[in-house]
């Protein structure tokens, strides 16, 4: 069985993805009236997963009048590399910032790594990452990624 097409960094989400919107603020806090400049914010999720290959991860923030502030894309997989021990390698990937009043976009791609040989030691565990500004086809993937999701009705 190969992965689905959707876990894949910015690809197209599949149609029936679940689109959860919550307040960024805590209940305490827009009842106390303590949430400050984050009281009217949105945040909107969508998690997605195939336990036998990873999983992914849509957030967006809208403010108080609606506008995006920013968004973001992630997957992750997790593979075994043998049968016989509990080593592993975890891939993570996304592409997250901020979007500007202006239309720009100021965020990152990143690129990690995290390799276990199975044992319980700090030995045991080597990480390698890197960043870099996404690209230009990028940031237009994740703007459509976005529209998509707020598309969409949420719970």
């Amino acid at each position: 069985m190969a992965a689905p097409s959707w876990l894949s960094l910015l690809s197209p989400l599949p149609p029936d993805a679940v689109v959860n919107r919550k307040p960024v603020a805590s209940a305490a806090q827009l009842a106390a009236g303590t949430a400050g400049p984050i009281a009217g914010w949105q945040s909107i999720t969508v998690n997605l997963s195939e336990p036998e290959f990873g999983l992914r991860h849509v957030q967006i923030t809208l403010d108080e009048h609606g506008r995006l502030p920013a968004g973001s894309d992630s997957v992750m997989f997790v593979r075994q590399v043998n049968d016989q021990d509990e080593a592993t390698i975890t891939d993570h990937e996304s592409v997250g910032g901020r979007f500007e009043v202006d239309g720009s976009f100021r965020g990152t791609h990143w690129n990690s790594r995290l390799e276990s040989s199975g044992g319980n030691d700090e030995d045991s565990v080597t990480t390698a990452s890197a960043n870099r500004s996404p690209t230009e086809d990028e940031i237009a993937r994740l703007r459509r990624l976005v529209e998509d999701v707020l598309a969409r009705p949420s719970t």
